[in-house]
């Protein structure tokens, strides 16, 4: 049976991270959703390319996903932040000790919010990574990718693949990652 990821999109989403999740995810063989929190299926992302969401946030109510991945960039990261379904999503994910995923901004902007970080080392994008440093309950490190338990964090755009396979890797499993990451002609 196929794993199972939700990735939340928004307007304002960081392109590069949403694409780079999904494709190596589904490369791998996960099941990925991708949800709109917009009301509408097309978005605009950061640099004002369209995609198109399989759903809507609200479609996702009541689903079980083996990882809920959130992708950075400003506003994304804030949108995702707002919408209730996604915070409800996030804090179910947790509680029953499930994977959570964020780059760039998410971390700092979404589950810093909801105390999702708390107990945890992670890192974000550099420009937020002060947020973390002020968290009591959370180190914060500079590392390119941080794998913690059930939550994975990374930098940003240019660190996109590099979290992506972390994620397949935790997901199913290092030998996978390296297969998945060898054929995408990642070092």
């Amino acid at each position: 049976m196929a794993k199972k990821a939700l990735v939340p999109v928004a307007d304002g989403s960081e392109e590069i991270e949403v694409v780079c999740i999904i494709d190596t995810l589904r490369r791998a063989g996960v099941d990925v959703t991708i949800a709109s929190v917009m009301r509408r299926r097309q978005i605009t992302a950061s640099r004002q390319t369209e995609l198109v969401a399989d759903c809507l946030i609200e479609d996702c109510r009541g689903l079980t996903f083996d990882l809920v991945v959130l992708p950075g960039g400003m506003p994304g990261a804030e949108h995702l932040r707002d919408d209730p379904d996604v915070c409800t999503l996030l804090t179910g994910q947790r509680a029953a000790g499930r994977t959570i995923g964020a780059i760039c901004a998410a971390p700092a902007v979404v589950l810093l919010p909801l105390g999702l970080l708390s107990g945890y080392r992670a890192t974000c994008f550099p420009s937020f990574l002060p947020l973390l440093r002020e968290a009591e309950s959370v180190t914060a490190l500079e590392e390119r990718v941080v794998v913690d338990r059930d939550l994975i964090t990374s930098r940003g755009p240019g660190t996109a693949i590099e979290f992506a396979l972390a994620l397949v890797g935790h997901l199913l499993s290092t030998e996978v990652a390296v297969t998945i990451g060898q054929r995408m002609l990642v070092r």
